[in-house]
């Protein structure tokens, strides 16, 4: 389901008005239907995460019982493991050994996920600046009755992905989720995480799998509930 400026608005935390503003100026990715500005979901998650804009981890809950929600963060990032010193001399190597150290149910065809990852990347970078790169956004791995998991490939040397601040990638995460609704949730609560300092330095110094679970059940306790859509012409922090 498509969404209103309103509903946009409260997802990336700012006012309606802003919204527009990106939507004036071509900043923002929508569709117009029916002449009314219409949005994306998985568009603006992926827009806002590259630009490193805060997202509304409860607007991707609302609704949601609580057994419907997604694990947290740092469960996720427990199954799915940090990979340390993992060879790869390009982008496609890069992918190649990600997918391959990903633990995934054997339904999940390997050989046909690095070709959709690789079709993607020859259209737009996946690469989100800072040396990071989350390269299935809009091709999200779905594996029904797994559990969703969430891998950190530290690569041996960075690599350029393409990415729009022009630095080589040296982190790759990646996401494999039992539906869609979940990808999207791992996906808010991982924005969140990368503009925390210290999830953020943890990466940086390359930390292993139980340090960098830690700093992610660390957000969960520190992130407040956040409040409604301002109405002033700025957007909030």
């Amino acid at each position: 389901m498509l969404l209103t400026t309103r509903e946009a608005a409260v997802l990336l935390k700012t006012s309606e008005r802003q919204i527009y503003r990106w939507v004036d100026e071509s900043e923002i990715p929508f569709r117009r239907v029916r002449d009314q500005v219409r949005f994306d979901r998985t568009d603006l998650l992926e827009w806002a995460t590259s630009r490193r804009l805060p997202v509304s981890l409860e607007a991707f809950d609302e609704g949601l019982e609580p057994e419907d929600r997604a694990p947290s963060l740092a469960d996720a990032l427990r199954l799915g493991g940090v990979h340390h010193d993992v060879p790869a001399t390009d982008r496609d190597s890069a992918l190649r050994a990600v997918v391959s150290l990903m633990p995934m149910p054997p339904s999940v065809d390997r050989e046909f996920l690095i070709e959709v990852l690789l079709a993607r990347e020859s259209t737009s970078s996946t690469a989100i600046g800072d040396g990071i790169a989350i390269p299935h956004v809009r091709q999200p791995v779905v594996a029904a009755g797994a559990k969703a998991a969430v891998s950190v490939s530290y690569l041996r040397e960075p690599v350029p992905f393409g990415a729009l601040d022009g630095k080589a990638v040296a982190t790759v995460f990646f996401i494999v989720s039992p539906t869609v609704r979940t990808h999207l949730q791992v996906l808010a609560h991982l924005a969140r995480a990368l503009l925390d300092p210290g999830f953020h330095a943890a990466l940086q110094r390359r930390a292993k799998t139980e340090e960098l679970a830690m700093e992610a059940a660390r957000l969960k306790v520190i992130f407040p509930r956040a409040p409604g859509p301002s109405t002033s012409d700025e957007g909030a922090d």
